[in-house]
């Protein structure tokens, strides 16, 4: 059986018409509206696109403000000015305070404000990974436990007092003794919690003590105590929102500003028939002002950034400057240190190269770099802003420029009155691959300048936006036919989150790495088993993405830099490719991993090229998994959070799905006795695995534990690639007990928690039958994301009774959302 592979998108007039006509339109956890890579990605977190402040996915601000003047009259129908909070008990980021550190479990009592930590030792926070910013004192152990006291001085009481705080991972905060952070399982910096005065002693002696659990990776810990600025916000006035919908490459919104609607568009051109266009590092903000009473108005519309886009953190120095390349005018901003390449982790972003906010010249546009609010003001007053100012430095956490646009579209009619602006980032280098600083693909080796990219971007501008619609167009249809209404709705939401958790490069030999980031999860670069959860969306739409994704591996092992009998699991921590950063090895599940993906690529191209490239090295991992797959000892799976056991039934049913693939494999390179061996085999040890793990009307989760049960997603394969390993009543088996199981928003992924991986729901799904079946449990999922309470880049990881987020935002895995299209 082979799938559908790369799809050409074909424009089409109606193509827009069409699809709003679908009826697109529902609440997600967070919009997409600047979606290019893992560091220039920019959301809404909230309903109304002007309630809240736009943010990078990590939940950093990335100011993003617009406002229409119609008449007079200011509107802001974008983003939201968010004035810094000031510091009252500094955090790192502004100072290194001094508190008390121990990395051994301490007495009781240790969170009490009467507790004498004088055993403690001294030191300046943050404490963290050595090499993360605002590290003062190096924190590498599991644990760490930190006291810090302090005077709070007088705050006027019209004034809230915030806890600002940063972690990674789990974290436990008391203030004077009393806990009112608890995170769980999950990282994050700059969290803002109000507190209650009631808990300080203003003007006294006072007490924060936290706790710290490191689960791998990066670490880190830093708090302090923040208040209320006296500035006050400018744009006070917003529109009404009417509608947001979502498409595969576009979300768009419309409002009412008085007399006057307003449409917005944001464009990410991820057409993955045309990888120069997928790498081109600009996106597009659409707006069209049409008059609603007949009569004629003046408009003026103002768009805002800040250098926020090319910091790490507000502590950062940065120049802004503008400039001009054609018939486009610019400003662009980036660190005056420009540091290339030499961060990495999880919640980082980047603070080298350059961003961008440029717009064809026209006499009615104005591009200008001032202050943050009087820019503002100047808008609200007279429609315009001063385009005196060339070029200036800043310390964001002491001032913030803003770079504006301004376009006087004038007297707006019935007849629409339209523009765009672009958004753009150029990182200079964008990954570091054993040892080779590797620029993005766009650059065509260096070849290619920005000012030309910036020149093509507009050129190109009235084609792109055709060819988007028939794409949206497609995906759509595609979905729609495959799963139904909702199941299309998800499938639309994860397009871009997918695509942008990726960079897209050449080695230098000119091979393909599309090189995945694993957010917010760990940071590492190139992970295979989040390539494996993402792969069908690529599948699909064109597989050269995918073994871009897969040649970084197949790389490591074939030079020799990885010399263990089974597949790695990273090729390093984002955005430096050196080699594996994770701390244990998944030798089952890496290995059916790779042998699957590759199984599938030649079942979509119809030929095993591929695989014949990397045949030796297959058939090490296939070897592999014929001798450690059917009862695996004790390891992680790509569902790592839930820890190492032993005897893992679906992680087998991975390794017999691989030895299975490498047998098609062997068959379609004529290797006719290899794929007779490893086929039977493949079958025989089904057979096996369905007495070891037969708990009557399902299948266990561990071969050695009755009563238990775990979603079968592995097996999908079975049914995708026509392998014929299991009989057919081994899947509808599973999916008959499946539904008893589910809660109110899914299928968790196991008995032993309620929680559940939304991407293993839809491949569990996939093994349905029939389309009625398929949507019973698509229906809860689509239901957890337009209802969860959590307002981040849909996570993949939540809990089934309550769709509350346990952790995981913004993550690639959600291109799995696609594998029921794989089906014919």
């Amino acid at each position: 059986m082979a799938f559908v592979g790369i799809v050409l998108f074909s424009c089409s007039q109606q193509s827009t018409i069409q699809i709003e006509e679908a009826g697109l339109e529902f609440r997600a956890p967070a919009y997409p509206l600047i979606t290019i890579d893992p560091y220039t990605s920019a959301w809404s977190m909230s309903d109304n696109l002007f309630d809240t402040p736009v943010k990078h996915w990590t939940g950093r601000n990335h100011s993003l403000i617009g406002a229409v003047r119609v008449d007079g009259e200011t509107y802001r129908f974008l983003g939201k000015e968010e004035i810094p909070l000031e510091p009252v008990v500094a955090n790192a980021k502004f100072e290194a305070w001094e508190g008390k550190y121990l990395t051994q479990k301490p007495a009781s009592g240790w969170e009490k404000p009467e507790f004498k930590a004088t055993s403690w030792k001294s030191g300046k926070a943050a404490f963290g990974t050595p090499g993360m910013s605002e590290t003062a004192t190096p924190w590498e152990t599991e644990h760490i436990w930190v006291r810090r006291q302090f005077t709070m001085p007088e705050v006027s009481e019209a004034s809230d007092l915030f806890l600002v705080y940063s972690h990674d991972d789990d974290f436990e905060l008391y203030l004077n003794g009393k806990k009112i952070v608890n995170t769980g399982n999950r990282a994050k910096s700059g969290v803002i919690l109000k507190l209650d005065r009631n808990l300080l002693n203003i003007g006294g002696e006072n007490s924060i003590a936290a706790h710290c659990w490191d689960r791998g990776g990066l670490a880190y810990v830093d708090f302090g105590i923040f208040k209320e600025s006296d500035a006050k916000p400018v744009f006070t006035q917003t529109a009404v929102q009417n509608s947001v919908k979502i498409t595969a490459t576009q979300t768009k919104y419309d409002f009412t500003c008085g007399p006057v609607d307003l449409r917005v568009e944001f464009v990410s051109p991820l057409l993955m028939d045309d990888l120069d266009l997928l790498s081109r590092p600009v996106n597009y903000i659409n707006y069209e002002a049409v008059s609603t009473d007949g009569e004629s108005h003046e408009v003026e519309v103002y768009f805002e950034v800040t250098p926020e886009w090319a910091v790490n953190e507000l502590s950062q120095e940065v120049e802004v400057a503008s400039g001009k390349t054609g018939n486009i005018s610019f400003l662009k901003t980036g660190t005056t240190e420009q540091p290339v390449l030499e961060k990495k982790g999880d919640n980082i972003r980047i603070d080298w190269g350059y961003f961008y906010l440029a717009s064809p010249e026209t006499e009615n546009k104005t591009l200008a770099i001032g202050d943050f609010a009087g820019m503002k003001k100047a808008f609200v007053e007279s429609g315009k802003v001063n385009a005196g100012q060339d070029k200036t430095t800043a310390v964001l956490s002491k001032s913030m420029p803003a770079m504006a646009c301004t376009d006087a579209i004038g007297e707006v009619s019935a007849k629409p009155a339209k523009g765009y602006i672009m958004l753009a980032y150029d990182d200079i280098e964008s990954i570091q691959y054993f040892g080779d600083n590797l620029k993005a693909w766009w650059t065509k080796d260096g070849q290619v300048s920005f000012d030309a990219v910036l020149t093509s971007a507009a050129n190109d501008y009235q084609n792109i936006m055709e060819r988007c619609d028939a794409a949206d167009k497609a995906i759509y249809e595609d979905a729609l036919a495959a799963g139904g209404e909702n199941y299309a709705r998800l499938c639309l939401l994860a397009y871009r989150q997918s695509i942008a958790a990726h960079k897209l490069v050449k080695d230098t030999q000119g091979n393909i790495l599309f090189l995945s980031k694993e957010n917010f999860s760990n940071g590492s670069i190139g992970t295979v088993d989040v390539t494996y959860p993402s792969a069908p969306l690529f599948l699909k739409y064109n597989p050269e993405l995918l073994k871009g994704m897969l040649n970084p591996i197949f790389y490591y092992s074939e030079s020799g830099k990885w010399t263990k009998p089974f597949a790695a699991h990273d090729v390093g921590t984002y955005p430096l490719a050196n080699g594996q950063t994770y701390g244990g090895d998944m030798p089952v599940e890496e290995c059916g991993n790779m042998l699957i993906l590759t199984a599938a690529i030649a079942d979509v191209e119809g030929n095993a090229d591929y695989a014949n490239e990397h045949w030796e090295v297959l058939t090490v991992w296939a070897n592999y998994l014929m001798e450690n797959g059917l009862d695996p000892e004790n390891q992680l799976c790509t569902d790592d959070f839930a820890g190492h056991f032993a005897h893992n039934v679906n992680l087998s049913a991975k390794a017999i799905m691989g030895i299975a693939s490498y047998g098609k494999l062997a068959e379609m390179l004529g290797k006719t006795d290899v794929a007779e061996k490893y086929t039977s085999e493949a079958k025989s040890m089904a057979q096996e695995w369905m007495k070891m793990a037969d708990d009557g009307d399902h299948y266990r989760l561990t071969f050695d534990k009755p009563g238990t049960w775990s979603q079968k997603y592995n097996i999908v394969w079975d049914k995708l690639l026509g392998l014929g390993i299991f009989p057919s009543e081994v899947a509808q088996t599973e999916i008959a007990y499946y539904l008893t199981k589910q809660n109110t928003y899914g299928l968790p992924l196991d008995n032993r928690r309620t929680y559940t991986k939304s991407d293993w729901i839809v491949w569990t799904a996939t093994l349905a039958d029939d389309t009625e079946t398929f949507q019973k449990f698509i229906d809860p999922v689509y239901a957890f994301v337009t209802e969860t309470p959590d307002r981040v880049p849909m996570t993949d990881w939540y809990e089934t009774p309550d769709a509350k987020q346990v952790g995981f935002q913004a993550r690639s895995v959600v291109g799995g959302y696609f594998i029921k299209m794989l089906e014919e």
